[in-house]
């Protein structure tokens, strides 16, 4: 299993992505059930999971999604690497569902679960490959989206693609509970490559929009620091 690779801090300025990476994972706990919730009907959605109005899905997209559950299933449980290959039962991971039902609706959930999962796993070309493919649609999912391609992007050291995709993902849509983050790693990169201004802008608007943040509250530490420059 790859592991994600730490940035090594030569100055006081140095931007510590991991540790902004941790802070979001805190906050994602404290709020999961509404992110995870507002995911899922998005996902739904985009996904053509249920039919509507008593309208019979067709056979191929019905067979997807009872293929689908127990990988979705090994997901929500950080068991990625199952997820993508063997979440158990006979089910098929991520990786065979993308290859088997990738034309139909369900096709595009599949991608977006692979594209996180190999995220998880250190694996950033192969998140890149499947995320590249995910059409969002929604409030939730383009920012989702666009954010975990600036992760990758952004641990390949692919640093002007990261940047473009952080601020896709924050001014697709903003989402009280995920816009926040980006915005934050956006700001952090920008100081990294030392483009002060920008990273300025981005730390007074988690100030001055989204305050009861634990971003908006590093963002203010960051404003001191970055004052001058």
């Amino acid at each position: 299993m790859a592991k994600r690779k730490k940035q090594t801090p030569t100055t006081e300025t140095l931007v510590d992505l991991v540790e902004a990476r941790e802070q979001a994972q805190d906050f994602f706990e404290r709020n999961q059930n509404y992110i995870l919730g507002a995911l899922a009907v998005v996902l739904v959605a985009v996904g053509g999971i249920f039919a509507y109005n008593n309208i019979y899905i067709k056979p191929k997209q019905k067979e997807a999604i009872g293929q689908m559950w127990k990988a979705e299933e090994q997901f929500f449980q950080d068991s990625f690497a199952l997820a993508l290959t063997n979440p158990g039962g006979g089910y098929q991971g991520f990786v065979d569902l993308e290859k088997n039902y990738g034309g139909i609706p369900s096709g595009n959930a599949t991608n977006y679960y692979a594209g996180i999962s190999y995220l998880n796993l250190g694996q950033f070309e192969a998140a890149i490959s499947y995320l590249k493919d995910v059409k969002p649609k929604g409030d939730i999912l383009p920012i989702m989206k666009h954010g975990a391609l600036g992760d990758a992007y952004s641990e390949l050291g692919k640093y002007d693609e990261a940047l473009s995709q952080y601020k896709k993902a924050i001014s697709t849509n903003e989402n009280e509970a995920i816009t926040p983050i980006y915005l934050l790693r956006f700001g952090m990169l920008n100081e990294k490559l030392e483009k002060y201004g920008e990273a300025r802008k981005a730390y007074q608007k988690l100030v001055d929009e989204y305050p009861t943040t634990v971003m908006a509250k590093d963002a203010g530490k960051y404003l001191i620091r970055i004052e001058g420059k």
